[in-house]
């Protein structure tokens, strides 16, 4: 009776006793390696697991009345944190690719259309980054491109902690970034 009772007990809380191992342990013990790993793909997966967990983590401390009543909850929870996770679905790489990415990329265009009273260019900080930031997706001579077509700066070089401005007198000007 000891074995059934204890295996009776497994079966009707799974999803308790394996939620941590699939939604904590084994992902820290992978984000660990994919740390001390060369290869970038492993971090986006992990990066991307991540910021996932933390936004079903939001998304459950916000509507925690209302998951309480869907019985199914923590098994669907379970059974969507086993996608994400398991590296023969790379579902964080999949929502990334498919999902975030698209978003993130297509922000660079309302970036650069914002009004000139907008609150995102109101200190030069912030204007800098999102410079820098165009200049990493798009190369410098895309950047080149639209300071040309204000009438402005002709060419620009970029160091990893500066970026070094020059006007059409070749007056050179630079400016500090902010690390993040």
């Amino acid at each position: 009776m000891g074995s059934g009772a204890l295996l009776s007990f497994v079966a009707r809380n799974f999803d308790v006793l394996a939620a941590p191992f699939v939604t904590l342990v084994y992902p820290l013990y992978a984000s660990v390696r994919a740390i001390e790993s060369a290869s970038p793909v492993d971090d986006q997966q992990w990066l991307t697991y991540w910021v996932l967990y933390s936004l079903l983590t939001l998304f459950e401390l916000t509507f925690s009345q209302v998951i309480g009543w869907i019985p199914f909850w923590s098994y669907a929870k379970l059974i969507f944190n086993c996608w994400l996770v398991l590296p023969y679905f790379n579902g964080a790489a999949f929502i990334y690719d498919n999902y975030v990415r698209p978003v993130v990329l297509n922000q660079q265009g309302v970036l650069w259309s914002a009004p000139s009273g907008s609150s995102s260019f109101s200190k030069p900080d912030n204007l800098l980054l999102a410079a820098e930031k165009f200049i990493e997706e798009n190369g410098t001579k895309a950047f080149e491109e639209i300071i040309s077509k204000a009438g402005g700066v002709s060419k620009s070089k970029k160091s990893k902690k500066r970026v070094t401005f020059y006007n059409e007198g070749n007056a050179r000007k630079e400016s500090k970034l902010q690390e993040s």
